[in-house]
């Protein structure tokens, strides 16, 4: 099967990359989807690493406790993000340009929850009261003590229904070598061991 992409050199700016001649299957597209329930109940037992999603623009910052994190290519070197559009981080990472994925060690659960809004009073900036935070090249705020760090630039944004799918070229990257890894399994977060 010949297929043809986009060549992303050539495109109207805000036009995306994707299959030209690529067409759904008819009788799968005419089916109905599983309900949102099914899904998320599903996606419970789906374990995943826990990351805080920060973003900084012209002295505000934000950030979230996120899983939607994913490699796509090691060369060149990009991550996908998605990010809620209801939240003030997706608003900061579009103004800003940038992002860093901070990938969480067991002993950081309690930064988790602080990002996921689980612990009360705490929300806003005030979310960066815990652990320490530093710049690397972006000028978003990185999380020390994580297990990794991906310093981001975004180069495109995908509309994906609810979310923002943030493509982005990873710019700087710290790592730790000790520690457990924070996942996140059947509503709970939960310790694997290096």
């Amino acid at each position: 099967m010949n297929t043809k992409t986009l060549d992303p050199n050539n495109l109207p700016n805000g036009s995306i990359n994707q299959l030209l001649d690529w067409q759904p299957n008819e009788r799968l597209a005419a089916m109905p989807t599983v309900s949102s329930d099914d899904h998320k109940y599903g996606m419970r037992h789906f374990a995943v690493g826990v990351t805080i999603i920060s973003a900084a623009h012209e002295g505000q910052k934000a950030g979230l406790t996120a899983t939607a994190v994913c490699s796509v290519t090691a060369e060149p070197p990009r991550l996908v993000v998605f990010v809620n559009k209801n939240v003030q981080a997706s608003d900061i990472i579009l103004s800003s340009g940038a992002l860093c994925v901070n990938v969480l060690a067991s002993d950081q659960e309690e930064v988790a929850k602080a990002f996921a809004g689980m612990v009360k009073d705490v929300q806003g900036e005030a979310r960066f009261e815990y652990g320490q935070w530093r710049e690397l090249v972006t000028g978003a705020p990185t999380l020390d003590g994580s297990l990794a760090n991906f310093d981001c630039r975004v180069v495109k944004v995908f509309d994906e229904s609810t979310h923002h799918a943030f493509l982005c070229e990873v710019m700087s990257t710290c790592e730790r070598n000790d520690g457990e890894a924070l996942i996140y399994l059947n509503g709970g977060f939960r310790s694997v061991p290096q």
